[in-house]
């Protein structure tokens, strides 16, 4: 299948979808074509749900790019939910879905560079807090879904079940990294403006408190700690990514018609400190699944193997039994913060991470 090939009228053309089809991201989309490569168009509306939507059919293809490095085994023959997967020998079922802006919000392409702009990327709770709000609605709606229509189907019966979710629900979603989805389903909120106004006081980093809730614009509270007891038990857990974007293609693929260079920021070796790097996508060594990050649920009634998902800077959160400790594993060695700058024809061409 080539995605790119127009298949609705340019009036629908999702703005995404637009912008990827300048001449100098040929590269780009060659390499989408390939991750997409083997995936089953089971409803035969892949490519317009693509052209319209863009961003969820972008997660899915992201995954199963990512199931194929894993070297999962993906059986088709089931309409829904949207993965099966067999790895080591155990069935997960995976459904994906995308925390996507509120109605009268604007959209993740809406962004801008201006003073008031940057003014609110330089503290993170106005960010962060509008995504525990859409990621909470997207992950609530798909465990509804689950309870409907999933858990009564004989592929899906005694299956870990596992959402997939990426955030795209507002400009600079990028910048959220684990904050918003580690404060809604454990109540583990880093708090990164406290350590900004006064970093003396935090000398190990910025701290973790337990907020309990949020509070939407008409003051409606959204609880924090889905996976702190049994109410979303049937979840076993969440993938997650705020790296799995267009960025990620202009960073691993090689590009000839433009001069591109990537702007990152890598947790290190051995304690995890954080190292900003600028280079060439040939100088880049990021990888298919850096970003992604697995949320496991101690309460859930089929738990999800940890060595499923288990790679090197794939960051893991679950609780060990035995030592009765919380594992971090990966966080000391990963992917946190990626965009991606680009000098097409002469004229400087913007392309953050997330397009």
């Amino acid at each position: 299948m080539d995605f790119f090939q127009p298949v609705v009228e340019e009036a629908k053309w999702n703005k995404n979808f637009s912008s990827v089809l300048a001449p100098f991201m040929k590269a780009e989309r060659n390499l989408f074509n390939q991750w997409a490569d083997g995936f089953v168009n089971r409803d035969g509306k892949l490519l317009e749900e693509f052209q319209i939507t863009f961003n969820s059919t972008f997660w899915e293809i992201y995954l199963f790019a990512c199931f194929k490095e894993y070297e999962f085994e993906v059986d088709w023959s089931h309409q829904s939910p949207d993965f099966f997967l067999t790895a080591n020998g155990v069935d997960v079922v995976v459904e994906a879905t995308t925390a996507n802006s509120a109605k009268g919000k604007p959209s993740e392409w809406d962004r801008t560079f201006s003073p008031d702009d940057l003014k609110v990327l330089r503290r993170f709770k106005e960010l962060n807090t509008q995504a525990i709000i859409r990621l909470s609605n997207a992950i609530l709606n798909k465990a509804k879904k689950y309870r409907d229509t999933y858990k009564i189907l004989s592929h899906v019966k005694n299956k870990p079940f596992v959402l997939a979710v990426a955030p795209f629900e507002q400009p600079h979603f990028n910048f959220q990294y684990d904050r918003p989805i580690r404060a809604l389903l454990y109540d583990h909120y880093v708090d990164e403006d406290a350590f900004l106004v006064n970093p003396d006081a935090y000398p190990e980093g910025p701290p973790v408190i337990n907020l309990g809730f949020v509070e939407k614009d008409n003051g409606a509270e959204i609880p924090l700690g889905f996976f702190n007891d049994h109410q979303l038990s049937e979840v076993s857990a969440v993938i997650f990514s705020c790296a799995a974007t267009w960025g990620k293609l202009s960073a691993i693929s090689s590009n000839s018609a433009t001069t591109t260079q990537v702007h990152s920021t890598w947790a290190t070796a051995p304690h995890g400190s954080s190292e900003i790097r600028r280079c060439s996508p040939s100088k880049h060594e990021e990888g298919i699944v850096d970003g992604l990050q697995v949320y496991h649920n101690p309460y859930a009634e089929r738990p999800l193997p940890p060595e499923i998902f288990r790679a090197p800077r794939v960051v893991q959160h679950y609780f060990d039994a035995q030592s009765k400790e919380w594992i971090y594993e990966g966080r000391t060695d990963a992917l946190l913060f990626r965009q991606v700058w680009k000098n097409a024809s002469n004229s400087i061409a913007l392309r953050d991470h997330y397009l």
